[in-house]
């Protein structure tokens, strides 16, 4: 990289030297209940109404819980949580921090967490999502998603208006 002419280097400058001294996110499970105020931190950036730490905290104490986080330099950068029956699983909630949303990792975050699921004897994965999210509609066709039904008027949203949610599903 070479240095600009100005003798103000622009911010864009010093991220990208930033991002090549910082290793690439990587994925690992979660299940530290600990964890639970980033979660609902990490969560209340992706949702009109996020969850409260307590509620991830009773999640993630619950034997039917299995969750993956994304995590960069050691910090929490985006996760998925899922519950498990029998052998099946639903996606309950997958988050990726805005400044890495666009580049890929929630791909790499859900495949690790599909494949994890694999290994538990998961067959089939069942997952919800605002028909109007077109970034996360596109991910969870990519990775074999299938549309099964719709529940009108399920989400709330920002503005106080009610938003439909898409039921989809996959087998693993």
């Amino acid at each position: 990289m070479s240095r600009p002419a100005s003798p103000f280097w622009p911010l864009e400058w010093w991220m990208a030297w930033w991002d090549a001294l910082t290793p690439p996110p990587s994925v690992a499970p979660l299940s530290d209940a600990a964890q639970a105020g980033a979660l609902s931190r990490l969560h209340a950036t992706a949702f009109a109404r996020p969850w409260e730490a307590h509620e991830f905290e009773r999640i993630l104490c619950e034997r039917s819980s299995f969750a993956h986080g994304l995590f960069r330099g050691g910090t929490l950068q985006g996760f998925v949580l899922s519950r498990r029956a029998a052998d099946e699983a639903e996606i309950l909630t997958v988050v990726v921090a805005p400044p890495l949303r666009g580049g890929g990792h929630s791909r790499s975050l859900l495949r690790e967490h599909l494949n994890g699921l694999a290994l538990t004897g998961t067959t089939r994965v069942h997952l919800e999502v605002d028909e109007g999210n077109e970034p996360a509609l596109k991910l969870y066709r990519r990775m074999g998603f299938k549309q099964v039904g719709a529940r009108t008027g399920y989400y709330a949203k920002a503005d106080g208006s009610r938003a439909t949610a898409l039921t989809m599903s996959a087998e693993q």
